[in-house]
């Protein structure tokens, strides 16, 4: 497996510092008519246990096997709420492309299609941090400026991963607190279900995706 670059950096940077145990001293000065001055010695660097630290986060495990199945292209039927008493939702269809980026470490996904009468393109990433044990996914897409940013949990016993983040309301300007829930229904069918907050606070389904795998 080849070596992720940007680890690889820090990693040899580490080393580097590492190579002999270093001992770093804090000196303190106070006033003379005080006490005199104090030096503080920090307890020396574990140079193994920092190599085997990077290398537990640098390297893909089950949670990253578990995305890579996701690999392919996938048919979406989306359909969305724009309030919790919408009885008209609008629908919609799009095309994504999953693949694994970075030697395997994260999932990126591009989506397609036509919304509202209008190109649509979105991106997705989504890493499962070995460190924090999370999964966290960002969203990005050509009808808006920000960056969505969500971390959450996989359930093995409702196949589903539930995470949840905050956005910035076009319209109020004001932060306000997303969630999202992902099934995995068998190998070439998931469904994504986001949930949004109304101004006064109010939960609300505003969007729901059927994915279908096409090859």
């Amino acid at each position: 497996m080849k070596t992720n670059y940007i680890y690889l950096g820090a990693l040899l940077l580490c080393l580097t510092a590492c190579k002999k145990e270093v001992k770093v001293e804090t000196t303190t000065t106070v006033p003379k008519d005080s006490v005199p001055t104090e030096t503080v010695k920090s307890e020396p660097m574990d140079s193994i246990a920092m190599q085997k630290a990077w290398q537990e986060y640098m390297t893909p495990g089950e949670m990253h096997k578990k995305m890579a199945a996701d690999v392919g292209t996938w048919d979406e039927e989306l359909t969305f709420w724009m309030g919790p008493d919408d009885r008209l939702p609008h629908k919609s269809n799009a095309t994504a492309n999953t693949k694994m980026i970075l030697n395997g470490l994260y999932q990126e996904s591009v989506h397609t299609g036509n919304m509202m009468g209008q190109p649509f393109e979105g991106r997705s990433t989504l890493a499962y941090d070995n460190a924090s044990k999370q999964y966290v996914s960002t969203w990005i897409d050509n009808m808006g400026t920000g960056i969505m940013v969500m971390r959450g949990n996989y359930d093995e016993a409702s196949k589903t991963i539930k995470m949840e983040g905050e956005v910035t309301d076009p319209m109020t300007k004001k932060i306000k607190k997303v969630r999202e829930v992902i099934t995995v229904v068998d190998p070439n069918t998931q469904k994504v279900e986001m949930y949004d907050m109304t101004p006064d606070g109010k939960e609300f389904k505003s969007m729901e995706i059927m994915l279908k795998r096409k090859k």
